[in-house]
């Protein structure tokens, strides 16, 4: 017999707990097979003929290098192809990200060869790959040619390689790249032109920054552009200006392109950011490279901007640098935990990913159904699952533990506590995480009763609580204000469960407690904390006590914050200090004589009760 149901049956805790006998009976689920529409969504222009066709021999270049082993053979083949683009070169090394050795064939091979021209983004890449073991040689050695072509490490590459270096305990090679950094920092002569046209930028005087007449070139447009990120409408006007109007001859690569897609990618110059995207088509540079996908994709998630996270999306998935299938998933996650679902981006995300001849994975249909679910589509929902089956997924926790949700949230319990049912007439065994989930949702609406129902229901199949669920019942029933139910609860799966509820969980049930003047079973509490390694929490008890209590509630309390030995001075100062600061200076002698010797002896008690004694006489 299962430990927790052995400690229900003797205890009849959730028994004693319920205030009245309550009906189990559950409505049906009035699930009706609905027609899933899938609406066509297309905020951009194909590409075109050119694109494509340059497109396909990237391509071509790509598949060569990921899918056969580095050889003279594959490099003779490469030689034949097209000459690889920027955006290529950072596709196949965010692909080689863990293959250091055949990223370093790789890069040799293009650089040797001068078939590509390098950039200070694709050296950050490579010596970020290259930061391993297995290849320092090669790593220290494209350091070296990096710096030999006038290249400067920025700050996130340094610190990612410095934050690898500790990890591995590499210690020569810390002091190395530390100083190393340090020195390229201080000798780069750019450094001051770059700041001068950024304090320029920033106050909007282009008259001088003609008249500077600073040294154009890729390297100095990205820095000036990094340092702009915080102004990226100050940012965009100088790319502008260095593209069109500085009047010494540079022209934007695609590598600037991207570092100001970087710039503006964000709320408040989304539009300048497509804009921008429209422009780079115009150009002739039709791709956005893959890492600067991930890091707007990234933006764009913990902003909570999905509508241009799934635009983004669309555009990556029309062009040769496809994002991973797990992308896929996680955006399908990112769209549904927001409170304003929109339906529409979950298609738009399936389309695009079904359009490139993909098939959906169980993790795709649970981001369509979770997201269908949290805005109570629940027909819709329902539809879903009968294509996951189709496709040969059956459902699982996450899917039954998704639609419990939805159904919780529309306040469907009885429904919810059906799909449960349902769900072990399967015969899937509901885990702890959806038990929660149901449990919460009563405790929400604030059926505590119900609650208690589903937890003794849990503990009768074999499913162990832990402080989680544990603290969601606690503060249901102080949400109703049964504190003396809520206590019961906590001490009893402590006792007899030896569960390990969390400390905000006691400190908050103490809280109450000593609201309602409840000081012994707070004191209780404050033992069990003790008990499971939990650090004192005197403040409160000394707050209630020295407004409220008794000496003799003093002395318990004090005795309650020790084991076998007697407390600290400090915690006896508190409470002394505390009765006096209420004007309750007799207590505080009272409680003097009960101390132990060393206590009463003490230098800082006796000197605490010398100057309140004259307080007193002046008084």
């Amino acid at each position: 017999m299962n430990r927790f149901t052995t400690i229900l049956k003797t205890s009849m805790i959730v028994k004693s707990l319920l205030s009245s006998q309550l009906s189990r009976e559950c409505c049906s689920l009035p699930f009706q097979v609905s027609t899933l529409s899938h609406s066509s969504h297309s905020l951009h222009r194909r590409i075109s003929t050119v694109s494509t066709v340059l497109s396909s021999k990237q391509n071509s270049f790509i598949d060569d290098i990921l899918i056969n082993d580095w050889s003279k053979d594959l490099e003779q083949k490469l030689s034949s192809l097209a000459i690889p683009s920027h955006e290529s070169v950072i596709y196949i090394l965010k692909k080689l990200d863990k293959d250091p050795n055949k990223a370093g064939k790789f890069i040799n091979w293009i650089f040797e060869t001068n078939r590509f021209k390098p950039s200070s983004a694709v050296y950050g890449l490579v010596l970020r790959i290259l930061a391993n073991k297995e290849t320092m040689t090669q790593f220290w050695a494209t350091v070296n040619k990096m710096k030999e072509l006038g290249f400067s490490i920025d700050e996130p590459t340094y610190l990612t390689i410095r934050g690898y270096f500790c990890k591995s305990k590499m210690s020569p090679d810390i002091t190395a790249w530390t100083e190393l950094f340090k020195r390229m920092t201080k000798e780069n002569q750019l450094e001051d032109e770059v700041m001068k046209v950024v304090k320029l930028a920033l106050e909007n005087d282009w008259g001088k920054l003609t008249a500077i007449g600073a040294p154009l070139s890729e390297d100095f447009v990205l820095k000036v552009l990094k340092e702009l990120r915080d102004s990226p409408l100050k940012a965009l006007k100088f790319f502008k200006w260095a593209g069109t109007g500085s009047g010494n001859g540079y022209e934007h690569s695609s590598v600037a392109y991207n570092a100001i897609l970087r710039v503006l990618g964000r709320t408040d110059s989304i539009w300048e950011f497509w804009s921008m995207v429209e422009e780079m088509k115009s150009v002739g540079h039709f791709d956005m490279d893959i890492d600067t996908y991930i890091k707007l994709s990234r933006r764009f998630e913990e902003r909570k901007m999905s509508k241009d996270a799934v635009e983004l999306y669309e555009h990556m998935m029309d062009g040769p640098y496809k994002p991973s299938t797990k992308d896929c998933g996680k955006l399908l996650r990112s769209i549904s935990s927001n409170s304003d679902s929109d339906l529409d981006l979950v298609f738009r995300v399936v389309k695009k990913y079904e359009e490139t001849g993909h098939s959906l994975t169980k993790i795709e249909y649970d981001g369509i159904h979770r997201s269908l679910t949290r805005i109570g589509r629940f027909e819709e929902a329902n539809k879903i699952v009968e294509s996951m089956r189709n496709a040969g997924f059956e459902p699982d926790n996450i899917t039954y533990s998704q639609l419990v949700f939805g159904l919780c949230k529309a306040k469907r319990l009885d429904d919810a506590v059906q799909v449960l049912e349902e769900m072990q007439g399967n015969g899937i065994i509901p885990d702890l995480k959806t038990w929660t989930v149901l449990i919460q949702g009563h405790c929400d609406v604030n059926e505590i009763d119900k609650a208690l129902l589903c937890f003794a229901n849990m503990m009768e199949k074999g499913c162990d609580a832990d402080s989680d669920l544990l603290d969601v019942l606690i503060n249901g029933f102080l949400y109703r204000n049964r504190i003396d139910g809520a206590y019961t609860l906590l001490v009893e799966m402590v006792q007899k469960a030896r569960l390990r509820p969390w400390q905000a969980t006691y400190k908050t049930l103490i809280g109450k407690l000593l609201e309602e003047r409840k000081l012994e079973q707070a004191i209780k509490l404050s033992k069990l904390m003790k008990k499971q390694n939990y650090p004192s929490f005197p403040d409160p008890f000394v707050r209630y006590i020295s407004k409220f209590g008794t000496v003799q509630d003093a002395d318990d309390f004090l005795k309650s914050l020790s084991g076998k030995e007697y407390p600290s001075i400090s915690a006896y100062l508190h409470v002394f200090e505390s009765f006096f600061k209420e004007g309750r200076y007799s207590e505080g002698e009272d409680l003097l004589f009960m101390c132990p010797v060393h206590v009463r002896k003490h230098v800082a008690v006796t000197t605490l009760f010398g100057s309140s004694s004259s307080k007193k006489s002046n008084t």
